[in-house]
């Protein structure tokens, strides 16, 4: 990738901050830097409608193909849409798993009929998903799964029973993409298919899952006999492997940069803090000061070459590091907050004693190396399918 900036590319820069300025006020100013990890439960409603604000700016599915209904934008203007957009302190997205997970699996997997059915109403803010991969002992080992689906040809129909878990914003979301085995018996990546769910059934029951920082935006999820139709099925049976990797492949796209731009802001925090009690003058804290901005940078131009071939879903092998190397740089970050803070850290002003946050930075962080694969998940993914390194006995 060019990281230069056009001048056609810096007058859309100014057109992205002119339209936050102008449309994160009024009623949805108080979600400016708020509802990102370890604050996802905060005002779903207003950030639902929010959602509904940028779909009428077209700004979501901005990078999605035209024939989609995408503006087709490049994926210079997608990099920096997403750090206009934390850089003005857009709140966290209730539509980031549709538009960033979803919608390019529909546009790639997806038949004509199932973009139609789908896509516009991601693109409206009007549905909102969540993942049904993880379950109790399939985590980062994903082949594991028991969650089962059979087809009931009376109805035609799949009944899906099951548990879920780490779900996140299920009890928000109208529907839910599940990976779950077809064919009885089937081991590991073998028999799984990739089928979209309606969350609003009698057959699904969620239950939160209260974290450190006294939020629930986790949940788990129990499939009881939970139906969908046999059309929403991406792919055939026993494709849902495929599908599914391919899905992690769209996690790691441009909204990574987003990411880092919220990183960016929490660094922010620290650095100002630092100076307003004197922390910075110690010359060791300036060090791991100046090593969190080195390191993202890092993080940067590691993203910017993630993002310089074709994006199809496929795990390049700068992808396979991106996990590994995020989590790992936010750790560390919530630790420099804390030591930062000295003593304020262990302190709540007053009641009702709610997380400062640099508090909850520090507390989420604690699961970043954990959710979304194991640190030691990622290291061997880096030695298998990047450095070609022989598997791990099984």
């Amino acid at each position: 990738m060019n990281i230069g900036v056009s001048a056609a590319d810096e007058h859309f820069r100014q057109q992205v901050a002119q339209w936050m300025q102008e449309h994160l006020s009024g009623q949805y100013s108080e979600l400016r830097f708020r509802g990102g990890p370890g604050d996802e439960d905060f005002a779903p409603g207003l950030r639902k409608q929010w959602e509904r604000e940028l779909a009428a700016g077209r700004w979501i599915g901005a990078g999605w193909a035209v024939e989609h209904g995408g503006r087709g934008l490049s994926i210079n203007q997608q990099v920096i849409f997403y750090e206009e957009y934390a850089r003005a302190g857009g709140p966290g997205r209730m539509g980031h798993i549709g538009e960033g997970l979803v919608g390019p699996t529909l546009a790639t997997f997806g038949t004509p009929e199932q973009q139609q059915r789908f896509l516009p109403a991601i693109l409206a803010g009007q549905d909102f998903w969540c993942q049904g991969y993880s379950e109790p002992g399939a985590g980062s080992d994903l082949a594991n799964i028991k969650t089962r689906a059979s087809f009931d040809s009376d109805s035609g129909q799949w009944l899906i029973s099951g548990q879920k878990i780490w779900t996140s914003l299920a009890h928000e979301s109208d529907w839910c993409f599940v990976l779950a085995r077809t064919e009885p018996g089937s081991v590991g990546h073998r028999g799984l298919s990739f089928l979209l769910v309606p969350m609003a059934q009698a057959g699904i029951e969620v239950q939160p899952i209260r974290q450190l920082t006294g939020t629930s935006e986790f949940n788990e999820v129990f499939f009881d006999q939970a139906r969908t139709a046999a059309e929403n099925m991406i792919g055939q049976p026993g494709d849902g492997w495929k599908i599914a990797m391919a899905l992690l492949g769209f996690e790691r796209g441009v909204s990574t940069l987003g990411q880092q731009m919220q990183f960016q802001n929490e660094l922010d925090e620290v650095v100002r803090i630092a100076k307003a009690n004197g922390a910075a003058q110690d010359p060791i804290m300036r060090q791991r000061i100046a090593q969190a901005w080195s390191g993202l940078r890092v993080l940067r131009y590691n993203s910017l070459r993630m993002l310089s071939g074709v994006q199809d879903g496929s795990l390049r092998p700068e992808a396979t590091i991106y996990k590994l190397a995020w989590s790992t740089w936010h750790l560390e970050l919530g630790k420099l907050a804390m030591d930062v803070l000295g003593p304020d850290a262990e302190l709540l002003a007053a009641a009702p004693y709610q997380l400062t946050r640099l508090q909850a930075l520090f507390l989420f962080t604690r699961a970043d190396t954990i959710y979304g694969g194991s640190s030691e998940i990622q290291r061997n993914i880096i030695a298998e399918r990047a450095l070609g390194m022989p598997r791990e006995a099984r």
